[in-house]
């Protein structure tokens, strides 16, 4: 799966793994609520993509477990990882940035992108304090674009 096999809906990119005790299961937690206020056209018209910053760590299978105890496994979630060059490069491309700590944690920038139908990127929140209500209306601007 790439982010060009989604074309055609409006995604909602972010950065997560899955051993963050902080702001990660938060966002993902929002995320997943504001999915679900879309109803029936989450996973046909809205597709959100969260990306492993750990990629070493973040196993398919850690990532499935992650979003299931988050409430972000419905379809039209997807959660990817790559290899760390794969995974650098995607974070450079949106503007991030992510490193590794001494203590296994990942330092990276809390940013969460909106993707028009087109794959042209429109709009970036920072950090986790946005308003959900903003950013569904934002997603539904999009689709009606």
């Amino acid at each position: 799966m790439a982010l060009n096999d989604l074309r055609g809906k409006v995604l909602l990119v972010t950065f997560v793994f899955t051993t963050c005790s902080d702001a990660c299961p938060t966002l993902t937690a929002t995320l997943a609520e504001v999915g679900r206020s879309l109803g029936r056209d989450f996973g046909t018209r809205y597709a959100f993509v969260a990306i492993s910053v750990d990629p070493l760590n973040d196993t398919p299978a850690r990532l499935r477990t992650y979003a299931s105890a988050l409430g972000a496994d419905a379809p039209g979630w997807f959660f990817l990882t790559g290899s760390p060059v794969e995974i650098g490069e995607v974070v450079r491309r949106y503007g991030a940035y992510a490193k590794k700590a001494d203590n296994g944690s990942v330092d990276h920038l809390f940013l969460t992108s909106l993707i028009d139908r087109t794959g042209r990127l429109r709009v970036q929140y920072l950090g986790t304090r946005f308003d959900p209500r903003e950013l569904r209306q934002d997603l539904q601007m999009l689709s009606r674009e």
